[in-house]
């Protein structure tokens, strides 16, 4: 077991990483108390070695890492990326690129949707990991020899997990596929929540106008409270006390303390002073400059026998392809064609989802082709 407490270890593990093709990678870390996630250990996997490295050891200098992980020519390989990456752009303000998503490819390989690592692990390699550890105080020091065997777990056995999959995806001719999904990935804007769009997060019954104008103030307000105190969004307010004060539009402190989840000492400080202000703020927006409620497609009706041949022939794609049906088209997607067609702008009638699904939808739909049932297999045929 391999733990880099120093910078001067760190660049000796990293250099000969930068001659590689790929690297795996994982991260621990505690969010429940925080807006950032706090970053406790980083775990780094190459061909022949590994090592988990501690970003919480005093002194320690992580340039070596973050210059490992801008390497356009090794390949980030990491399982379920979102939140890791999410903390590489908080603390280096770029993304590791390229990246590689065992769980994407293993969506695309057959393997069933958004599948979990030691699943994935137990199928590819029939290796049944301990995860005793997941839940442990990443955060406390000392570590110890299990919570930093588990750690490397994470990396050691996904290189095998990689090359599997990355063999299966060169063998069926589906590398393209994975490149068109990490493009999402390699977006900033896919990990930044901006305070302006911050109410689009909220569950609400409806609403519009005056309404949401106000939610957006609120939101964004709290969005940057949350960030300027490091804490998660709803230990400043939570959603439903946005959505009370946003319907109900208090413009005093006493009218505001009658919020559920607020209370009189809240409402009459400082905080309640910041509410009311967004408040006000959203009350006095013109009308033209009020957010719109997201535009649901107007569909015609009678569409859901339509919506369900379709759903038939998604399953069929999904059983032939080996590919986890929702990644290639969700619910709403197959409404959408049912009702518009052609004229549907949904994920499933682009790139390889076109290729797959998408192209014999559309024809379904307009009768070209039909569904037809011989001895136990489902097929499409020409009309």
């Amino acid at each position: 077991m391999t733990l880099i407490t120093d910078s001067e270890h760190l660049r000796e593990f990293c250099a000969p990483l930068h001659d590689v093709d790929f690297i795996t990678v994982d991260t621990e870390f505690m969010r429940e108390k925080t807006y950032w996630p706090q970053l406790c250990l980083v775990q780094v996997a190459g061909p022949d070695d590994f090592a988990a490295i501690d970003p919480l050891a005093a002194g320690i200098d992580l340039k070596p890492l973050y210059d490992l992980m801008s390497n356009q020519a090794v390949i980030k390989v990491f399982h379920a990326a979102r939140q890791d990456l999410e903390i590489f752009l908080n603390l280096t303000d770029t993304l590791p690129s390229p990246v590689f998503d065992t769980q994407v490819a293993a969506m695309v390989c057959g393997f069933g949707e958004s599948v979990g690592y030691d699943h994935l692990i137990s199928k590819l390699t029939k290796v049944h990991l301990d995860k005793g550890s997941r839940f442990t105080d990443w955060a406390a020091r000392p570590l110890s020899d299990r919570q930093i065997d588990y750690a490397l777990g994470d990396v050691t056995h996904l290189r095998i997990a990689y090359e599997k999959l990355s063999a299966r995806l060169e063998k069926e001719d589906r590398r393209g596929w994975i490149e068109e999904e990490m493009t999402v990935l390699a977006n900033p804007a896919t990990f930044i929540t901006d305070p302006e769009k911050a109410y689009q997060r909220i569950k609400t019954r409806g609403g519009k106008g005056r309404f949401l104008a106000v939610l957006r103030e609120l939101a964004a307000w709290r969005e940057l409270e949350a960030r300027r105190r490091d804490v998660p969004r709803n230990r400043v307010l939570r959603d439903e006390t946005l959505v009370e004060i946003a319907h109900h539009v208090p413009q005093s402190a006493a009218a505001l303390a009658k919020s559920r989840g607020l209370g009189d000492k809240a409402a009459h400080g400082p905080m309640g002073k910041h509410i009311l202000e967004a408040v006000r703020r959203g009350v006095e927006l013109p009308q033209s400059d009020w957010p719109t409620p997201p535009v649901k497609p107007d569909l015609p009706r009678g569409i859901g026998p339509i919506s369900d041949l379709l759903k038939v022939l998604l399953k069929k794609v999904a059983d032939d392809t080996h590919v986890a049906g929702r990644l290639i088209a969700n619910s709403a997607d197959i409404d959408i064609i049912a009702g518009l067609g052609d004229n549907a702008d949904v994920q499933a009638l682009k790139g390889w989802r076109r290729e797959i699904f998408g192209n014999d939808a559309l024809r379904l739909r307009a009768g070209e082709v039909a569904l037809a049932v011989h001895g136990n297999n489902l097929v499409i045929q020409e009309r």
